[in-house]
């Protein structure tokens, strides 16, 4: 690549065309219709198509099956394992009481106001309070056998 300097600067494309103006005469070339054309829909003042209108011909979302069901009470929870948490423990006894506010403090969970989920991935070794708005039965016991508690936010 050459080095740019002052002697080969150039302007991006396009930058130094001019704005086409329209209805300006015959002389123009874009005079009497102004590059709308004869009659039709796109000629008249106030035409505007909705979006994805394909002429009158039935418009590709509608054309693409529906598929599947979508559920809208459905909840969702950021995950934490288990794994994850003996990890922050080891590292630093004081993490012993795992509070929401201290999960978010250490970066274990991503969105500040998701509801968390504590899956039995991996295994703990150390006691640990545990605040989560979920347990999976797995990690309540895997916690509760490790001398921990499993406390769930309401």
């Amino acid at each position: 690549m050459a080095i740019r300097n002052l002697s080969n600067l150039q302007a991006p494309k396009k930058a130094n065309e001019k704005k086409k103006r329209v209805g300006r005469g015959m002389g123009s070339g874009m005079g009497k219709t102004s590059t709308r054309g004869h009659k039709g829909q796109g000629s008249r003042s106030g035409s505007s198509l909705m979006r994805g209108f394909e002429g009158g011909q039935m418009p590709l979302h509608r054309r693409l099956p529906k598929r599947g069901f979508t559920n809208i009470f459905r909840v969702e929870y950021q995950v934490l394992g288990l794994d994850r948490i003996s990890e922050v423990v080891a590292a630093d006894a004081a993490n012993a009481d795992l509070t929401l506010d201290r999960i978010i403090a250490l970066g274990l969970l991503r969105k500040k106001n998701a509801l968390l989920k504590v899956l039995a991935n991996g295994e703990i070794k150390s006691a640990v309070k545990v605040h989560a708005h979920k347990f999976s039965a797995a990690a309540k016991e895997a916690i509760e056998k490790a001398g921990g508690q499993a406390i769930v936010i309401a």
